[in-house]
């Protein structure tokens, strides 16, 4: 039984990488040519997908320790020369090497044809999102787009969720938030919303369906 056959919600918050774009080529990119940078090992594509979900600057800190728990913790000088290199680099063109997951476009053509409005809650830095978005023709679809420097904390505290209800008017039991990772799943629990998750994305290695979402689905327009 999918979100939409019983009650449906009356908005609907995506998470943005390993929900709505498979962003991981290029973000390890710009994670190697920054290690290279400094003179350190390349981490390449594998590590990366291992790593990524918690903002740049966990992504940043875990490259520069060269695991998933980011230790040793590296120095605060250090991050954030890494960070100022990453955000160079991957601003320059965060859309090239990254995908949209199939199902993705039909999801949110249907859900715009029934005027459900949507919103992008992301850990990513904003600045990047609304380029990304436009890149693949789905910016429209938003109303609304968060990243994980719009607002004093990110996901997995509630407020960026909590947010988005608010500014669309809705009680977060009747939003519905859709990501791939057990952050999205802290997020919605603090928030009291209902969450779905996609089986493909990136969730450190964790089988989702370990995560306890309400619902688990391999594509999105499963959730209609």
């Amino acid at each position: 039984m999918s979100p939409f056959s019983t009650l449906p919600p009356e908005a609907v918050l995506f998470d943005l990488d390993g929900t709505l774009v498979d962003s991981v080529p290029s973000l390890a990119a710009a994670v190697d040519r920054t290690l290279a940078a400094l003179g350190r090992p390349q981490a390449g594509v594998d590590k990366v997908r291992d790593w990524v979900g918690n903002g740049a600057q966990k992504l940043v800190e875990r490259a520069l320790a060269g695991n998933r728990e980011a230790l040793p913790a590296p120095a605060a000088d250090q991050v954030e020369d890494a960070l100022a290199l990453f955000l160079e680099f991957y601003g320059e063109q965060p859309e090239v090497g990254t995908r949209l997951y199939p199902g993705v476009s039909e999801c949110l053509q249907q859900l715009s044809a029934r005027q459900v409005p949507m919103a992008v809650v992301t850990n990513k830095p904003e600045r990047f999102v609304p380029p990304l978005l436009d890149s693949f023709g789905i910016d429209g679809h938003f109303a609304l787009v968060l990243g994980g420097d719009s607002l004093a904390t990110k996901k997995p505290h509630p407020a960026p969720l909590q947010h988005a209800a608010e500014h669309f008017g809705v009680a977060p039991e009747r939003c519905l938030m859709v990501g791939d990772s057990m952050t999205d799943v802290r997020a919605a629990r603090a928030a009291g919303m209902p969450v779905a998750c996609v089986s493909y994305g990136y969730n450190h290695g964790t089988p989702i369906s370990e995560a306890g979402a309400d619902w688990t689905v391999d594509s999105l327009t499963e959730l209609l």
